[in-house]
């Protein structure tokens, strides 16, 4: 049949999702899902909707999650946008920043999906490398990245969990000549965070979801913060209601629900720490991760085989080929019943 497609569609092999098996007594960590289920305001808010707003239309600007974010930010409510989840901003800002003419630069290994976006836009992509085994940022990028128009750091990154240094930041905003987005899906787990450089200078977007630190992968929801112009800009490129009704309500209850959200945050960076200890004592090797997740290389260097053989015992773990990539597994933090597992069936292959 021919195709009406774009060539560059044509060419595309498409994001690869994680797995969501339907399997029964499967421990899921290939996700990074969080562990814990949302907080219980969530439930008192569901209980409470009146279902006859359903023939409404939503928000199409999400004001009040705008509001409570700006608030949180120390920005204006023009200073932030909300979307279908921090894919739905990603897909504004390479519709926005990227073109045949204005390459985007990436650095490798980082989220699979920024190479799927650049293609649709048929846009060049500079692939900037993790250096050594620690995957340390360079210091000096502006060779590398000098015609690309679109700079995305990952922080903390995925799927290595390290996190670039918060003062080569600022260095790469201040001599990158064009737009930096820095994508903080797993922020709420590091040490630090770039929030408040999204303020700071007019060329930074800073982004946020709700799938990782909020436990509501299910809902959809992210925001992004940038000057007024930047924001005003993604406007135009957003669809017209990308965030429904019910997802702005119960984003709302639960991200108001500040002590929660911490008390989770806390057990998952203390079983985090806890699961590197252990594998590195098996001989793994582990990058310091600020993630809710471990790269773990096992001490056979074959991240395929440890995949599979998790696998067989009933846990999914992510696995990514490549010369790099193949030598470990991403492993998501989970309860520490489901920690204590993984670490059973790894001590019975490695130790």
């Amino acid at each position: 049949m021919k195709s009406y497609f774009r060539k560059e569609i044509d060419a595309i092999a498409g994001y690869t999702a994680g797995e969501q098996p339907k399997i029964a007594n499967l421990i899921k960590l290939n996700t990074n899902e969080n562990p814990y289920p949302p907080s219980p305001a969530v439930a008192a808010a569901l209980r409470e909707f009146d279902i006859a707003r359903l023939r409404r239309y939503p928000d199409p600007f999400a004001d009040e999650l705008r509001d409570i974010f700006a608030a949180d930010c120390n920005v204006k409510r023009d200073n932030v946008i909300v979307g279908n989840g921090s894919d739905d901003l990603l897909t504004m800002c390479f519709r926005g920043f990227t073109s045949p003419e204005h390459p985007v630069a990436v650095f490798e290994p980082s989220y699979s999906l920024y190479p799927v976006l650049a293609a649709m836009q048929g846009a060049p992509v500079i692939k900037v490398a993790l250096e050594g085994d620690d995957f340390a940022y360079p210091r000096d990028i502006s060779a590398q990245t000098a015609s690309a128009n679109l700079l995305v750091i990952t922080r903390p990154n995925a799927p290595t969990g390290n996190v670039c240094p918060k003062s080569l930041v600022r260095e790469y905003c201040e001599n990158f000549d064009g737009m930096v987005l820095i994508d903080e899906a797993y922020g709420d787990f590091a040490e630090d965070n770039c929030m408040d450089l999204a303020a700071e200078y007019e060329n930074v977007i800073v982004m946020r979801t709700f799938s990782k630190s909020c436990s509501m992968a299910g809902v959809r929801l992210g925001y992004a913060v940038s000057s007024t112009t930047v924001i005003a800009g993604l406007m135009k490129l957003k669809d017209s209601y990308n965030s429904d009704m019910l997802s702005q309500i119960v984003a709302k209850a639960n991200y108001l629900d500040k002590a929660y959200r911490n008390e989770c945050i806390a057990a998952i960076r203390r079983d985090r720490d806890l699961m590197r200890d252990g594998l590195l004592e098996l001989g793994f090797a582990v990058p310091a991760s600020q993630a809710n997740f471990l790269f773990a290389a096992p001490p056979d260097g074959d991240g395929e085989a440890a995949f599979r053989y998790l696998r067989e015992n009933a846990v999914l773990v992510r696995y990514f080929k490549g010369d790099v990539t193949g030598r470990y597994i991403r492993i998501t933090i989970g309860t520490p019943e489901e920690n204590l597992r993984v670490m059973e069936l790894l001590k019975a292959r490695y130790a």
